[in-house]
């Protein structure tokens, strides 16, 4: 099977070269590269040509700004592999990840491998997966939190997901508004304990400046899918962003009411004790009493 690697570029000229070199020197070579321009005013265009002229498995489509949306769907029209995947070229992958986690798409339709999370910095962590097999997607949205990590970059996808799929553009987190309706497509997801994706912490990206208007983005994805899968874990997932939105804009809360099971072994005490203050109140009241305590401590 063959490859597309899809890497939207935007600014990143001082990170492009560590990126491109990962990707290039994976021991699986039977791959296309398709690096996407999305009208960076740095040197990243010309830097993208010369990678082009380097290595011919190098494709390179220039267009006007339409953020990192539409630079992965540029690149998903012009794929020309069985397999996708994608990498922000602000990060890069660990070698032999593609030649391990390749020979698992021949039974799934989707194949995720760990992170490394905000490497290099004092919040690195490791996201290790254990070797299992979904076949229900309930199951592995739930049961194996994958609405913890639904990042579009540590997972190989059959190009077929994409048929009537696209991620959708001018909002942010777009991650966890695609891969529910990847699942929706999907029979088969594996995870795997080999390979590595490192995720690299950007100052100027959304996660480290998220306002209250993207959160609302974030929460809404949550919604969405919470009507069809959900547990007490997760529902509390999903109140802590519905509290920080609350805290940022004062709008009223979108998140349904749910009671909550308190002993329920998978808790930990604390969302126990989140999950009381729930039982004994409403959405809304928990969300006021956390801005409260935030005003008081002098913190969010």
């Amino acid at each position: 099977m063959k490859l597309s690697v899809i890497i939207p570029v935007y600014q990143t000229e001082h990170t492009l070269e560590r990126c491109m070199e990962s990707v290039v020197g994976q021991s699986f070579d039977n791959l296309e590269i398709i690096l996407v321009d999305d009208g960076s005013p740095d040197n990243c265009p010309r830097l993208c040509d010369e990678w082009a002229r380097r290595d011919t498995r190098i494709h390179v489509i220039h267009q006007e700004n339409k953020g990192l949306s539409g630079a992965r769907n540029s690149g998903i029209e012009a794929a020309k592999g069985d397999v996708i995947t994608f990498i922000d070229s602000d990060d890069f992958i660990a070698p032999g990840t593609y030649e391990a986690a390749m020979p698992f798409i021949d039974d799934a339709d989707i194949v995720e491998f760990p992170v490394l999370r905000f490497y290099g910095t004092h919040r690195q962590k490791l996201l290790s997966l254990q070797p299992h097999d979904y076949s229900d997607m309930r199951d592995y949205w739930i049961e194996g939190r994958a609405y913890e990590h639904a990042y579009a970059w540590n997972k190989l996808y059959r190009r077929n997901l994409f048929d009537n799929v696209r991620f959708p553009e001018g909002i942010v987190f777009e991650d966890v508004h695609t891969l529910p309706h990847l699942l929706a497509n999907a029979r088969r997801v594996q995870t795997i304990d080999k390979g590595c994706y490192y995720y690299c912490t950007n100052p100027r990206g959304i996660t480290a400046t998220a306002s209250g208007r993207e959160l609302s983005m974030l929460l809404d994805a949550h919604c969405k899918v919470i009507g069809h899968w959900c547990d007490d874990r997760y529902y509390l997932h999903v109140l802590n962003i519905q509290m920080d939105v609350y805290e940022l804009t004062g709008e009223a809360p979108l998140l349904p009411y749910r009671s909550i099971a308190l002993l329920a072994e998978k808790l930990s005490f604390k969302e126990r004790m989140k999950g009381l203050f729930l039982n004994l109140s409403d959405v809304k009241t928990i969300c006021k009493l956390n801005k409260t305590i935030h005003q008081w401590t002098g913190r969010r």
